[in-house]
């Protein structure tokens, strides 16, 4: 297994090889997780710096909680309380932090491109300052997408997740796909593994130009990109059935096989037959527009619930990135139905995939 990489602020170009690097690595930090003293040397001395120019709960404590697990000296930043209040632009304050001494910057902002900039100028500095993407806008959400991606191979093979296990495996991704960061990068890493993934989703949430936006990106990339099966009247409406897009470029990537990505403007059809479903939160700060007639016909139609997983595998599991609002995207009882439920799952992976990034990142041996 080979390393190469100083920054993570996209999976769009991540092999198949950097993708198991990073579930073998998680799962032995896993195991290190289990242990009474759940600590290693690994990176003691350099410091992590979390710049979170937006609110987050779950992957600022996981980021923090993974950095000092491994320990590193941890830097927090909040924009609230910071010179940004001052006039402070957020390049002077990323090299505010690398005067300081900072080893690795892991970085959230409401905006999109924020990590990619502050990477780049580290790389003007030519220091080895490295900056992880943890959600930048409508962009991506590498580390989330990571270990979504862990949960799923760990609970088919947990001595040894890799990426291979999802070929042929049907996810559903429902929800606020339009605003969501986390069903971006899910696309790159889900449709890399073989997998089938359908995003169902109202129009206003999921428009066909989405498809068509993702066809763009993955220029150089084989894509099965349509609008479900033959006669799917769940399906957005595409004139003879026909693919939203196909390859873009003649150099296609021959590291993955062609990657399968299915629209729809109705939840049964994607969920049909599907071995796990992601449903994701409304992301009603970020909706500039009334989007949706009300929360309540919106569970009506697309919330996960008991009767709704009847269409799924016997033994569908069900994820959400969190935060959750309970009654709207899931229902209650079934979040908390370990029968069906990764989430909790999920946090947990998040520890150690979020050292095995910074591991790596920091230098670690693979």
């Amino acid at each position: 297994m080979i390393w190469n990489r100083h920054h993570i602020l996209s999976l769009e170009d991540f092999t198949p090889e950097e993708y198991n690097t990073v579930l073998q690595t998680a799962a032995s930090f896993r195991e290190v997780l289990t242990r009474r003293t759940k600590k290693v040397p690994t990176l003691q001395g350099q410091v992590v710096t979390n710049l979170f120019f937006e609110s987050s709960t779950r992957t600022r404590s996981s980021f923090e909680l993974a950095a000092k697990r491994l320990s590193a000296d941890t830097l927090n930043f909040t924009a609230s309380t910071s010179s940004l209040t001052k006039g402070e632009t957020i390049l002077d304050t990323a090299k505010t932090y690398l005067a300081m001494g900072t080893d690795m910057m892991v970085i959230r902002h409401r905006e999109a491109g924020v990590p990619q900039a502050i990477a780049a100028e580290m790389d003007r500095l030519n220091v080895r300052v490295g900056v992880l993407n943890a959600g930048d806008g409508q962009h991506e959400h590498p580390s989330q997408a990571l270990l979504d991606l862990f949960t799923i191979c760990t609970l088919l093979d947990p001595d040894r997740p890799r990426l291979e296990l999802l070929q042929g495996k049907k996810i559903a991704i429902v929800g606020d796909i339009l605003h969501s960061r986390v069903a971006r990068s899910n696309i790159w890493s889900l449709t890399a593994s073989g997998a089938e993934v359908h995003l169902a989703a109202p129009p206003t949430l999921l428009p066909q130009l989405f498809g068509e936006f993702v066809g763009e990106q993955g220029a150089g990339t084989s894509w099965e990109l349509g609008a479900g099966r033959q006669g799917d009247k769940g399906a957005i409406p595409v004139t003879n059935h026909q693919p939203l897009a196909t390859s873009h470029s003649p150099t296609t990537n021959s590291q993955f096989p062609n990657r399968k990505l299915f629209l729809h403007w109705q939840i049964e059809p994607a969920l049909q037959d599907a071995d796990f479903v992601m449903t994701l939160r409304l992301q009603r700060e970020r909706m500039t527009q009334h989007l949706l007639p009300s929360i309540r016909e919106y569970h009506q139609l697309f919330g996960i619930t008991r009767d709704r997983l009847q269409f799924c595998k016997p033994d569908v599991k069900v994820l959400h990135p969190g935060p959750v609002n309970r009654g709207v995207e899931i229902s209650s009882d079934l979040m908390d139905d370990p029968q069906f439920s990764l989430i909790s799952q999920q946090v947990t992976s998040g520890v150690a995939v979020r050292m095995a990034l910074l591991y790596l990142m920091g230098g670690g041996k693979v």
